[in-house]
Formats: structure tokens, C-alpha cells, sequence
């Protein structure tokens, strides 16, 4: 198959980081993943919600919004809307629980870390682009927290990255735009962290089903993607 953007099967999207995008949070990192954009950035606050207060530990939680201009028609704020979209909700429950995955609350302590995602230019795989850039975002506020000695110790655990895979005309696709993404057969988004354990697995049959052997195609084409999403963390983060 010769893909839209000429890509091989198993190529990521250009992939490019900005830490420091904006100054006033704690943290802050532009992802840039082919045409798809994303603002990630991470407030830290000495407070946690009241379920855990005396409990020593700490919290993460996530918001995600897409801006009217980010595709090709006007979306509408969803604070116009008067309330979050099902699909919102899906999302950033996604980014906040894979983020958790690799922060040790105990030694957060009762602190809490805020990561918003809002997708400036949308084009297939926003989702993942805001787990994989929300982890930057938070590993740069936890070592400038570390220099300001605001931490003691680093509550990260290991890194995560996230990526989308699929079936699109037959064959197994890594990192789908919006072009691919729409019209496949099979939807799949991975969340795994650096390590290589996996956080979550939502596939779903969208124009067909799959088998066995193409989901493990579909994993092995994540897992590929993954690592490298992960080397150009480490990478950014090291400047």
C-alpha cells in the first residue's frame, strides 16, 4: 500500500517537542505529531481532593479540549455547550488514568498535578499525541520542581507514550491521520509505558473485524512505535 504521505507501514508521523512552550505552568511541552498539535501543560498544587486528604498520598488528573479552529468546521466550546462532551470525558479520563500509571502517589505526597491538553490543530490521534506530550509536560514540571527542591525525590516511575494503529485497506497501519483514521476498518489506540508494560488497549472493529494474528500485528506495530515515541522523550527532555 503507498500511503497518503508516503510513509512505510510501520513509520511514525514527524514528531517534534517544545518544552517550555508557555511559561506559566509548571511544566509545559507543544507535541507536534505530523499535522496533529497539542498544548500539554502541568500545574502543580499543594492540595489534593478531599477523598484523599490525611492519606499521604498524592493525585493526577487530567482535562482535554479540542479549540474551535483545530479542524477544517468550527467546533463549539464545550463550555458554551453548557457541558463535556461523552467523547471529552472518554478522553481525558484516558490521559489521566495513563499518566497515573507511572507516578508513585506516596512520594507525590499530598500534592496534586493538573495536565491539560488542548488539541490546537486536530488531524488523527489527538488522544495519544496529549498522553505522549502530557508526559513531557509533567516530567518537565517534576525536575523543575526537583531544582527548586519543592520535591525530594522524583515520583516518576517510568515514562509513557501512546499511539494509534489500524487496519485501513487490508493492511496493518502505525500512527494514522485523520484521512486513514476515519475510513478504517479497525481503530486501535495503545498506551504503554517505556519499560514496555502495557497501560491500556482500546481496539474496536469500526467497518469490519480482526483476527488474531493482525491484532498481534497491530500490538507489534504500537510496541515499535512506542519505543521510538519513546527515545524522542528522553531525547526532548534532555534538551
Amino acid at each position: 500500500m503507498i500511503r497518503s504521505d508516503g510513509r512505510a507501514n510501520d513509520q511514525l508521523r514527524s514528531v517534534e517537542f517544545e518544552i517550555g512552550f508557555v511559561e506559566n505552568p509548571t511544566g509545559s511541552a507543544l507535541i507536534r505529531m505530523g499535522k496533529t498539535v497539542v498544548l500539554c501543560t502541568a500545574t502543580f498544587e499543594e492540595t489534593v481532593p478531599g477523598f484523599l486528604r490525611g492519606t499521604g498520598r498524592g493525585w493526577l488528573t487530567a482535562e482535554y479540549s479540542m479549540l474551535p479552529g483545530s479542524t477544517d468546521t468550527r467546533n463549539q466550546r464545550e463550555a458554551a455547550k453548557g457541558k463535556v462532551s461523552g467523547r471529552t470525558q472518554e478522553i481525558q479520563r484516558l490521559v489521566g488514568r495513563s499518566l497515573r500509571a507511572v507516578v508513585d502517589m506516596e512520594v507525590l505526597g499530598e500534592r496534586c498535578f493538573y495536565i491539560d491538553c488542548d488539541v490546537l490543530q486536530a488531524d488523527g490521534g489527538t488522544r495519544t499525541a496529549a498522553i505522549t506530550g502530557g508526559y513531557v509536560a509533567l516530567a518537565s514540571a517534576c525536575q523543575r520542581l526537583l531544582d527548586l527542591k519543592y520535591l525530594k525525590q522524583n515520583p516518576l516511575r517510568d515514562s509513557i507514550a501512546a499511539i494509534s494503529v489500524g487496519i485501513f485497506g487490508g493492511e496493518a497501519l502505525l500512527d494514522l491521520p485523520y484521512e486513514e483514521d476515519s475510513r478504517a476498518e479497525v481503530d486501535m489506540n495503545i498506551v504503554q509505558t517505556g519499560s514496555g508494560r502495557l497501560v491500556e488497549v482500546q481496539g474496536t472493529g469500526e467497518g469490519g473485524t480482526f483476527d488474531r494474528d493482525e491484532l498481534n500485528q497491530m500490538l507489534d506495530l504500537g510496541q515499535k512505535g512506542i519505543a521510538e515515541l519513546t527515545e524522542l522523550q528522553k531525547s526532548a527532555l534532555r534538551g
